[in-house]
């Protein structure tokens, strides 16, 4: 029967769809912007200095060190072939300690990402990982948000298009419910059940105290939980100076969406207290979108507009002299890519 109820909840909330159901509709749209760049690929120019404009296969390293060094969480760069002692030597004197973040260079919705809290789970990170990954400092805001950020070519300032607020995975005690029960008791938790099982083991007998709160995922990702809100209209001029503040400084960086930790929104817009935990260019999706209250015909929507703005930008850098990509070789980076994604859901599921 939860099977069944779970399948449902599936089929009528499309938040749960696959992404080639939600995005293969809409595929006349991206040919109708291809046929005005005269290439199925023009999404490269966009952003010149990312491998693909961002789209896909991009090293999130490269990615950083594009990035103002204030403005994110102390990185290490780690080759998958490399020794776990060597590695950790390396972390350890960078001065970041336990417990740290690691991930995969070239990830996907947040599949490796893990909390590593001491050299044994660091050991077991590198002998799992398929790839090259990093190792970030945790960063102590409880608070995310996906902020998308526009600037077209000429323009002295970018514009901030949709924000969405990231509400981790999580569940509140009764007193009188097991952790196993309460996480039944929500669709968005109970899809989640076998990697929590595997996560919290024994620890799903436990009753957890009458108000307690539990975060079950730390990370703002869709694929792991996190519910997604629109927030977008706190967009403000403060919060836009911020964020222009940061891509401004990237160079020929003109799409794409900010994943933010902060403390506080009011701080947020002052530009205290936040790290930029990632930069996604093209690839990056406006996943305000994914909030509950938005049907898929809104969604459809804003997709479609902002893929104008992208065809527009690259339009524009194509005229100034940068390229699209190939259908060679963008028939190329999407084998490749699928070809990743597979090993690291293999390797991390």
């Amino acid at each position: 029967m939860d099977s069944l109820k779970l399948t449902w909840h599936r089929i009528t909330h499309w938040e749960y769809w696959p992404f080639w159901l939600v995005y293969y509709p809409m595929f006349p749209v991206w040919l109708y912007y291809s046929f005005k760049a005269r290439s199925i690929f023009f999404f490269n120019a966009a952003n010149p200095t990312m491998k693909n404009g961002g789209m896909a296969m991009e090293s999130k390293m490269v990615i950083y060190n594009m990035i103002p060094q204030q403005y994110i969480p102390k990185t290490v760069y780690v080759p998958k072939e490399q020794s776990p002692e060597l590695a950790l030597g390396k972390v350890l004197s960078s001065d970041i300690g336990f417990p740290f973040i690691a991930k995969p260079d070239m990830g996907m919705k947040a599949f490796g990402v893990e909390k590593i809290h001491n050299k044994d789970e660091f050991k077991s990170y590198v002998s799992w990982s398929p790839s090259n990954f990093l190792v970030q400092e945790l960063i102590p805001y409880q608070k995310e948000v996906g902020i998308f950020y526009i600037r077209k070519p000429g323009e002295e300032q970018g514009t901030i298009t949709g924000i969405v607020s990231k509400e981790f995975l999580s569940v509140k005690g009764d007193g009188k419910s097991t952790l196993l029960q309460l996480i039944k008791k929500n669709p968005r938790s109970h899809l989640q059940l076998k990697p929590l099982r595997k996560k919290f083991g024994e620890r799903l007998n436990e009753v957890l105290s009458e108000g307690e709160d539990l975060i079950l995922v730390p990370y703002g990702s869709h694929t792991r939980g996190a519910k997604f809100v629109d927030i977008s209209h706190r967009i403000n001029e403060d919060l836009t100076r911020t964020i222009h503040a940061i891509c401004g400084q990237m160079e020929d960086f003109h799409y794409g969406r900010l994943d933010v930790l902060y403390n506080t929104f009011e701080e947020l817009c002052e530009g205290k207290n936040f790290k930029v935990i990632e930069i996604n260019g093209t690839g990056g999706e406006a996943t305000h979108i994914y909030d509950p209250k938005h049907s898929i015909f809104w969604a459809w929507k804003e997709v479609a507009r902002h893929w104008g703005l992208l065809n527009e930008i690259s339009i524009l850098n194509h005229q100034k002299g940068h390229s699209y990509l190939s259908f060679k070789d963008g028939r190329a980076m999407l084998k490749q890519n699928g070809q990743n994604q597979a090993r690291i859901r293999m390797s991390f599921h």
